[in-house]
């Protein structure tokens, strides 16, 4: 199988802007050509995908009409982590060379407003209201805390250190650093979780330019290789968003699955990783999210992070970029995201948020309703 390197990044800043998603994602496009030195013309396949901001197929309009096969992509918050894996497998199985991978969205203000009936569900649910994502997340955190040991505290340090790295971050939408008291004083929106745990809806955008590893030195000295890319539907048994009923013995969430075929098909294991990149819809979703990919056993989050391992110092920096809690989640963006900014930290060009100690392996993990997980491993 041909190995995959990632020659080109480029990212539209995430936030609140008067642009379109469409041209935000054409910016991030532009970027990543000109940080892989080549054209719009040499790229032979794209996949790229947005939840609400047009379908990305047709930016070609203003990147360039070259007839390239270009597909829409669309799966949940992971629509840029399944873009990524469209465009991995498209060179590994040797239908392209070089590959454009790009996500972008413009959402409105306020919480995702889904429709139970477009994921197969009755009125009934949301009844319930748990089509609103942050009742799910209050009551699946709450149950984790219990079995654990996790501590409140525990959920506002997360949130604070994503706020902080988000401050040294240009590309973050939230860039004023919080303290663990003013988020645990925040209005309560799903207990335990505050208003300040949580990330929003935003914008923005972010393109990879892949090529085949044997040509990657034709567009850059720093190429940073793919090792692997894998997603993965949740498994009878376990407890992910907009789930109708819950199993009498649970089972894994299906980022159990991901990640572990991801490190399996990377050849290294968790305990090898220099920097991560794990989804933070919320901050207990990053709490568990560290042992559903293997990073930490359950529970042992709690001295991880009180005692500052998880920080841009510390033995395993998590969401180094500030997370979906600084940079908020444009869903077609997210997942691309967490790899742009692991190619920055393996190039060792983060600027003031960079990992000491020269990294030379990253993780990322994106999760999406209604239960898609999806995992890569890169290093240099």
């Amino acid at each position: 199988m041909t190995d995959v390197a990632i020659v080109g990044i480029g990212i539209h800043p995430f936030g609140r802007h008067d642009s379109s998603g469409m041209e935000q994602g054409v910016v991030a496009a532009r970027s990543a050509l000109a940080d892989a030195g080549c054209a719009w013309s040499d790229v032979q396949y794209a996949f790229g995908g947005s939840a609400a901001a047009g379908n990305a197929d047709t930016m070609v309009s203003a990147l360039g009409l070259t007839g390239l096969p270009f597909i829409n992509v669309a799966n949940g918050c992971a629509t840029g982590g399944s873009a990524l894996i469209s465009g991995y497998n498209a060179i590994r199985a040797g239908a392209a060379d070089v590959v454009m991978a790009i996500g972008f969205d413009k959402h409105p203000r306020g919480a995702f407003d889904p429709d139970p009936a477009d994921f197969g569900l009755g009125k009934w649910y949301g009844d319930t209201g748990l089509m609103l994502t942050t009742q799910f997340f209050g009551l699946k955190i709450q149950r984790y805390m219990h079995q654990y040991g996790i501590t409140a505290n525990t959920l506002a340090k997360v949130a604070a250190k994503n706020f902080r790295n988000g401050s040294l971050n240009e590309n973050a939408w939230r860039r004023k650093p919080m303290s663990e008291e003013q988020i645990l004083n925040g209005a309560m929106l799903s207990n335990p979780l505050t208003q300040f745990m949580f990330c929003s809806p935003g914008e923005g955008g972010v393109a990879l330019v892949l090529a085949n590893a044997d040509r990657a030195r034709e567009f850059t000295d720093t190429p940073v290789y793919l090792r692997s890319a894998v997603l993965r539907s949740r498994p009878f048994g376990s407890f992910e968003v907009f789930n109708p009923w819950l199993a009498i013995e649970r089972g894994n969430s299906p980022t159990v699955a991901a990640a572990q075929a991801a490190f399996e098909m990377a050849g290294i294991g968790p305990g090898d990783i220099d920097v991560a990149q794990v989804q933070d819809t919320e901050s207990g979703a990053e709490v568990m999210h560290m042992s559903e990919c293997g990073l930490c056993a359950d529970g042992e989050q709690e001295d991880l992070i009180q005692s500052g391992e998880t920080e841009i110092t510390g033995r395993l920096p998590i969401n180094t970029d500030g997370g979906c809690i600084a940079n908020g989640e444009p869903i077609g963006a997210s997942g691309l995201r967490q790899v742009y900014e692991s190619v920055l930290q393996l190039r060792g060009r983060a600027g003031s948020r960079q990992v000491p100690g020269n990294p030379a392996t990253a993780f990322t993990h994106v999760y999406g309703a209604p239960g898609i997980s999806a995992c890569t491993v890169l290093s240099r």
